[in-house]
């Protein structure tokens, strides 16, 4: 059987609970001071059968205070509904809760409900009056359209007609996800006799199953749960589906360590975060309305503390909040979230705002936060974007868009996928030209140097991973040799280093093993970078023991040594070229490493008959 989430709203003393009552037949108001004082103090909750689009389907309706005392718990309440049942009394019309209540409602972005204006059956009730001004009240919010079903909780009337009304609306409306990620607002925790720890929450998308395994996210930090048990509507089930009320009996965390506003998580399925960019609603004038430093974000059941940091001038409608505070876990936030805003300890809604980025970059720089809002105020706030985004960042791991809940099925025009990156085209194409002007100016700057680092080419162009650098220097003119990239050398001139390099090749070409000593090189003022050079201009081999020979060096000495009687010794190998031990070991080991001769023991080798000559 489908099930759906209802929750009321409306001004105290309307007759919200009551309503729930006559439409349920359960007592919403949980305590008996409620009960006592016939005022609606915290959430109440109760549920009943409704025909929705011809098949009987639970709903489970969440009964929020309309005092303006209890506006945090009418906000818990509101936060994760997906429809809404308003309700104005036909005897008082709209009063100031139904005001609050109302840019609640239009914060979160709810616009799927009904409309029930109550107590049709007392004298003074004057339904036409009283429709006329909620149609007027709710002209600029989702509900502008919703039915209006004039009912009396006491005598019955309208009842079965606010049933069928509520029915449409239902409906009417999306599927929810069964396969989505799980993020489950707790609006109640206590502990039970042989269950344990018991939660409670509307969930909105997902499934969750006993015996699965969620992330707990509380003011005190992360940890992993076990779901010992579902309940929906006081039974036991083994699988709960979106969109319903539940129960969850947990292992592994106490009740007291749990509290409204905590959530439950698929684990590793959400980015959290600190820092988001919102887009925050314009109000009744059409004008921004002026956000103090300090404010109380309410998202689901949590109402979460905050900084505003304005983005551009006056009348920008984009500010940057700070959530909560540095010692507590970051917030499973993402685009198209829905925040209302309040003044910490205020009786009524601020504003609402739109999460735009739930992961955006840093500001250092001066302009750089006008900077953003001039970006932010041509994003048109809708469905994920991801060529928008991977064109912003130039280049983001696939699953870090998966967290962002930005990846699309498809990969858009003008992004390419490298190893698990997506990248923007047009940023690949700048950062190839930026790259080849800063190896050019390093090369000009100084033709000895061994090209640009890795380290160096990330930090400069801010590269989000060092696995792009590779296809950003393919492209005529660079090589990479190792960890670096460089000029592809046309010409094999060393500039400073040219003549002493010349010097010591006219010398090696008439002695091929007259490897050059420290007091040699020295006197050429030959260090370890002109060396360096030669050899990357393929103009000298380098060994080890700072032993300096010709690149032909290596197949003078195989022709030499395959005349001897194979195999032959190291002694012998040194005689027949004519070099000490000092020359002798080191190129025998670089014979042996390119193949041009085998060891056969410590002190024999022979001459293969291929030998690997690098390329």
């Amino acid at each position: 059987m489908r099930s759906f989430v209802v929750a009321t709203a409306g001004h105290v003393d309307h007759g919200k609970s009551a309503l729930v009552r006559a439409l349920t037949g359960i007592e919403p108001d949980r305590w008996e001071a409620e009960r006592r004082r016939g005022l609606t103090i915290d959430l109440g909750f109760a549920w009943t059968t409704i025909d929705v689009g011809g098949t009987e389907a639970e709903v489970a309706f969440v009964d929020v205070p309309g005092h303006e005392r209890f506006l945090g718990n009418m906000l818990s309440g509101l936060g994760p509904a997906p429809v809404v049942c308003f309700v104005v009394a036909a005897d008082e019309g709209w009063s100031a809760q139904s005001s609050d209540h109302r840019d609640a409602i239009a914060a979160l972005g709810i616009n799927r409900g009904v409309i029930a204006i109550t107590k049709t059956d007392r004298e003074e009730a004057d339904v036409a009056a009283v429709t006329q001004q909620v149609r007027a009240e709710l002209r600029r919010t989702g509900l502008a359209q919703a039915p209006v079903v004039p009912v009396s909780a006491k005598t019955g009337t309208g009842l079965e007609a606010l049933r069928e009304a509520l029915g449409e609306v239902l409906a009417a409306g999306a599927l929810p996800d069964p396969g989505g990620r799980i993020r489950l607002w707790i609006d109640r925790a206590f502990s039970i006799a042989g269950a344990g720890t018991v939660v409670t929450g509307t969930l909105t998308q997902g499934t969750v199953r006993a015996g699965d395994e969620l992330e707990l996210v509380t003011g005190r930090g992360r940890s992993r749960v076990a779901v010992r048990s579902v309940q929906h509507h006081e039974h036991e089930i083994s699988v709960a589906s979106p969109v319903s009320r539940i129960a969850l009996a947990l292992r592994g965390v106490a009740a007291s360590e749990v509290t409204r506003g905590d959530v439950l998580l698929t684990p590793g399925a959400w980015w959290s975060t600190r820092a988001i960019d919102v887009r925050v609603d314009l109000d009744e004038h059409g004008d921004t309305p002026r956000l103090p430093e300090k404010v109380l974000a309410h998202l689901g059941s949590a109402a979460i503390p905050a900084r505003v940091r304005p983005l551009g001038g006056d009348g920008s409608r984009h500010a940057r909040l700070i959530l909560s505070d540095e010692t507590s876990p970051d917030l499973p936030l993402t685009r198209g979230d829905r925040l209302v805003l309040r003044v910490p300890g205020g009786q009524r809604p601020l504003t609402g705002a739109l999460v735009l980025d739930a992961d955006p970059p840093a500001l250092t720089r001066r302009g750089d936060a006008r900077r953003r809002a001039e970006a932010l105020a041509t994003d048109p706030g809708g469905p994920p974007d991801m060529r928008r985004e991977v064109l912003r960042r130039g280049a983001v791991c696939i699953d870090h868009l998966r967290l962002l809940n930005l990846l699309e099925p498809a990969v858009p025009d003008g992004v390419l996928t490298v190893e698990g990156w997506l990248v923007a085209e047009e940023r690949l194409d700048q950062w190839r030209r930026e790259l080849r002007e800063s190896v050019a100016a390093d090369h000009a700057r100084d033709p000895l140097a061994g090209g640009v680092t890795f380290g160096a080419i990330g930090a400069a162009f801010d590269l989000p991973t060092p696995a792009l650098i590779p296809m950003i220097a393919e492209q005529d003119g660079l090589e990479q040799d190792g960890r670096r990239v460089r000029i592809r050398q046309q010409t094999k001139a060393l500039g400073p280093a040219e003549r002493s390099v010349a010097t010591l090749e006219a010398r090696l070409a008439a002695s091929p093993f007259d490897a050059p000593d420290a007091n040699d090189l020295a006197a050429l003022r030959l260090g370890a970078r002109e060396l360096a050079a030669a050899e990357r201009a393929g103009r000298l081999l380098r060994l080890d023991g700072a032993v300096v020979l010709l690149p032909d060096a290596p197949e003078r000495a195989t022709r030499i040594l395959a005349e001897l009687p194979q195999p032959f010794t190291t002694s012998e190998a040194r005689q027949a070229l004519g070099v000490t031990r000092r020359v002798a070991i080191p190129l025998l080991e670089h014979l042996d490493a390119i193949g041009g001769t085998h060891r056969i023991d410590g002190s024999h080798r022979e001459v293969r008959s291929s030998p690997r000559h690098p390329s």
